[in-house]
């Protein structure tokens, strides 16, 4: 008596690979992030308690997505997985300290976030330098220069209320979102190409 054969079950770092390849998981960063620009852009009114849940919120989501795409197989250099993934620890706790009470204060918002944005620009940057196979780099490379001078410009720029940090928040918050969807775009127009070649190959 024979016995069929059962699936294995699925292992978790294929599964998250899966997610973070696809054009979609980048689209839905690209609108993690551009849809709260877009918030505080509208309201820039609110107060800085508003403010800061809209900006840690984003940071937690953010936390989310890199750590998914830190699994992608675009990263199989193991440094950059690591940075990946040290990145969306950093998002999560740049996340729960614009949440905490304690520190919403314009300087205190200022700093986490625009420290967040140059470590992550410059990481983001080297990855792209370094990672010679990786598709898109440009892209990529373009999309690190914008962070870090996004964490440049909110560091420097002594915001001295409410409204004017979230104007320039929002601003940065609505470029970086619009380069996340170029790249997001560029991932599904690689797929596609991608996919076209293998059905034109001989079998």
């Amino acid at each position: 008596m024979t016995s069929t054969p059962t699936a294995s079950p699925a292992d978790a770092q294929d599964v998250l690979a899966d997610i973070g390849d696809a054009w979609l998981w980048a689209l839905g960063w690209a609108l993690a992030t551009l849809i709260p620009g877009v918030i505080v852009l509208v309201w820039p009114q609110e107060t800085l308690h508003v403010l800061a849940v809209v900006i840690g919120l984003h940071f937690l989501l953010g936390g989310v997505f890199a750590f998914v795409s830190a699994f992608s197989r675009s990263n199989r250099d193991g440094g950059s997985r690591l940075m990946r993934v040290l990145l969306a620890f950093g998002s999560v706790l740049v996340g729960v300290v614009c949440l905490r009470h304690p520190l919403q204060t314009i300087a205190a918002l200022s700093l986490v976030v625009g420290v967040f944005w140059l470590l992550s620009g410059m990481v983001t940057v080297y990855i792209a330098i370094a990672d010679r196979d990786r598709a898109h780099r440009g892209l990529m490379f373009g999309t690190g220069v914008l962070g870090v001078v996004a964490g440049i410009v909110v560091l420097g720029y002594p915001a001295e209320s409410a409204v004017a940090l979230a104007r320039l928040l929002g601003l940065w918050l609505v470029l970086l979102g619009v380069a996340e969807v170029a790249v997001a775009l560029a991932l599904r127009s690689a797929g596609r190409r991608a996919a076209h070649a293998a059905d034109r190959s001989p079998p």
